[in-house]
C-alpha cells in the first residue's frame, strides 16, 4: 500500500512540475533512437499510439486482480504489490516478501515480469536485441492475420530462447493475437506455442493498451479454436514520464 501511495505522489508531483514550467522556454537536446523494426510493425506501433510516446515514458502501472504491477520502462525494474505479498526485480536480483511463508504460489523469477510483457504488447517488441521474421498468416474464422516472429539474440534477458509471434489486422494494423513459447525452466528452444487473443483495448496517456486478454485452445495445426479460460482483465492503468526512486523497487525491510 505504501508503495502504491508513493507511486501516486510521484506522478502528481511530476504533473505539477510540468504545469509550473509550461511557460518557460528551455533548449533541450534529445538523443534520437534509430529504429530497426519492419515497416509493417511500425504501422502496428503507430496504430497503438506511436513508438515515440512509448520511448518517452518512464513508468507503467496496471492492476491485475489484487496485484498492482509497476515497472520502470528504462531499467525494467519491477514491483508487484498485493495485500499479502510483494515481489519484484531491483535491477540485480528478484525478491519475494510474504506476510506468511508460502502465500505466493509460483516462481518469482518467472512471474515478476510475465504480465508486464503481456500488457505492454506490442511495444516491448521494439526492445533491443530482437530479430524479426515474417511468418505465414494466422487464419481464424476465415479471417487472415499477417504476423511477425520475434526472437532474441544471445544473452538477451533471462529467457533468450523465448519466441513471440504478433498477428495484426491487415487493414487497421491493430494487434489481434500473440503466440508465444516458454523456455524459462528448460532453457531450451521449443515450438510449443500458446495463443492469446487481444480484442479489447483502451487508451492510456496516448497509447493503446489491452483491457483484457484471452488464452485460446489450439488445434493440431496450431490454429486457435475457442477460449481456454475466462479473460484476464486489467484495471487502473497508468503511464507516466515521471521517475520513481530506486528504493521503490527494493525488497521491503520488515
Amino acid at each position: 500500500m505504501k508503495k502504491a501511495l508513493l507511486l501516486l505522489i510521484v506522478i502528481i508531483t511530476f504533473s505539477c512540475k510540468n504545469e509550473s514550467k509550461r511557460d518557460n522556454k528551455v533548449d533541450v537536446t534529445l538523443e534520437v533512437k534509430s529504429e530497426v523494426f519492419p515497416m509493417e510493425l511500425g504501422k502496428v506501433f503507430q496504430k497503438h499510439g506511436g513508438i515515440n510516446i512509448w520511448r518517452k515514458a518512464q513508468i507503467l502501472s496496471f492492476n491485475k486482480g489484487e496485484e498492482i504491477h509497476t515497472a520502470d520502462l528504462r531499467s525494467r525494474k519491477t514491483v508487484i504489490n498485493t495485500p499479502k505479498y510483494s515481489l519484484g526485480f531491483d535491477g540485480k536480483e528478484v525478491w519475494l516478501s510474504e506476510d506468511k511463508k508460502g502465500i505466493f504460489k509460483g516462481n518469482p523469477a518467472f512471474y515478476y515480469n510475465l504480465y508486464f510483457y503481456f500488457y505492454a504488447m506490442p511495444f516491448v517488441l521494439a526492445d533491443d536485441g530482437i530479430i524479426y521474421e515474417k511468418v505465414n498468416d494466422l487464419v481464424f474464422k476465415g479471417v487472415k492475420y499477417p504476423g511477425y516472429k520475434i526472437s532474441y539474440k544471445e544473452n538477451i534477458g533471462t529467457s533468450p530462447d523465448d519466441n513471440y509471434i504478433v498477428y495484426y489486422n491487415s487493414e487497421t494494423y491493430q494487434m489481434e493475437w500473440l503466440a508465444y513459447t516458454v523456455t524459462f525452466s528448460s532453457k531450451k528452444p521449443n515450438n510449443l506455442f500458446h495463443m492469446i487473443r487481444y480484442n479489447k483495448w483502451e487508451v492510456v496517456s496516448g497509447l493503446v493498451f489491452p483491457k483484457e486478454i484471452t488464452w485460446y485452445k489450439m488445434d493440431k495445426s496450431g490454429l486457435p479454436t475457442e477460449p481456454e479460460k475466462p479473460a484476464t482483465k486489467f484495471t487502473l492503468p497508468l503511464l507516466s514520464q515521471g521517475k520513481i526512486g530506486v528504493s521503490f523497487f527494493e525488497k521491503p525491510i520488515k
